[in-house]
């Protein structure tokens, strides 16, 4: 009777080792995920790149939800929704702070380092005037190089509401007494910027903000097209009096590091996000790479899904890489 039921036991044994090797290959079996993102286009690319690695891992990760930043953390905070592949620190340090903190929030680990932002004009009308500072432009003559509506007020392409290079472009025009000289245009960025690269391509001069990782770098290239104006030190301006750059420039902001940001209590229930998140790194030229093909016209669901696959597929042992470090925390 024991050699009969030897094989039995032995086959009912490898079988249980099989599933407990899925279950490791799976940690996130039957826990469900929903990604949030701004409605800037351009960050659907490194919020699909951790969504398939999420599912690799097993999670059942819904469609992305679009809402703004300061909402997101809020949503993320509470728990009604999962992570942000676009946290900017410091930029968003307020937005942090609102929705609870360290005591509700998860950050660990640089999605995406490095990424500068701040005003430029035109390199032309730079060259020709001298302009090198944004406080230049409380010289009336020279913000009248930059009215487009006639009233007297150089127009700066500025960003969304709700944004929070928003409330520090504000804090600069305020803190600087330029508020009298420049107007701040808001509304959908990407419509205006589309017209500031309109006037560029007219010859008129343009005055807008931008940031890095962007395609817009790429059309409008600091030094050739454009050229970055400097800051004076706006205390708060951003939570810091100092914004000087590693290269002894000063465009009003510091370098912003971007995390991927998470619930924490969901993050400590799931050891394997939590560690993905944090060692998952996406190179700022890839990312502006990618934006230049949306730009070009391969900006649908489909286009951006298939940039995706084929970022995996060239990079495919750091992204097995990052799933075998989420698999192990989870054991």
């Amino acid at each position: 009777m024991n050699k009969l039921f030897r094989p039995t036991l032995v086959a009912a044994a490898l079988a249980l080792a099989g599933l407990s090797a899925h279950a490791a290959d799976l940690p996130g079996k039957g826990i469900s995920v929903l990604p949030l993102k701004s409605s800037i286009a351009e960050e659907t690319f490194q919020t699909l790149l951790v969504m398939k690695a999420l599912e690799q891992l097993g999670y059942e990760v819904q469609p992305i939800k679009e809402v703004e930043y300061p909402t997101a953390h809020v949503a993320i905070g509470n728990g009604d929704a999962t992570f942000l592949a676009d946290h900017w620190n410091p930029l968003h340090a307020d937005y942090f702070k609102n929705a609870g903190g360290e005591a509700k929030l998860f950050r660990k680990g640089i999605y995406s380092g490095n990424a500068a932002q701040g005003y430029l004009i035109d390199k032309k009308t730079a060259d020709q005037y001298k302009i090198t500072h944004i406080d230049q432009l409380k010289d009336p003559a020279i913000a009248k190089i930059f009215d487009n509506d006639g009233d007297g007020k150089a127009d700066l392409t500025g960003c969304n509401p709700g944004w929070g290079c928003e409330l520090a472009i504000n804090k600069h025009l305020k803190g600087l007494d330029l508020e009298s000289s420049i107007t701040h245009r808001q509304g959908n960025y990407q419509a205006l910027i589309a017209d500031t690269i309109t006037r560029y391509k007219s010859g008129k001069p343009i005055l807008y903000y931008v940031w890095t990782p962007f395609w817009v770098n790429t059309v409008l290239r600091p030094g050739k097209e454009v050229s970055w104006l400097e800051v004076p030190n706006v205390p708060g301006a951003q939570g810091e009096d100092q914004t000087q750059l590693p290269n002894g420039k000063n465009y009003g902001f510091k370098l912003n590091q971007q995390y991927i940001l998470a619930n924490k209590a969901w993050a400590e229930k799931n050891p394997a996000a939590a560690r993905l998140f944090a060692v998952m790194q996406l190179p700022i030229a890839d990312i502006n790479a990618q934006n230049m093909r949306m730009r070009q016209g391969e900006s649908s669901e489909a286009d951006v899904g298939r940039h995706v696959d084929g970022w995996i597929k060239a990079h495919q042992h750091t992204f097995d890489g990052w799933l075998e470090q989420a698999r192990a925390a989870a054991k």
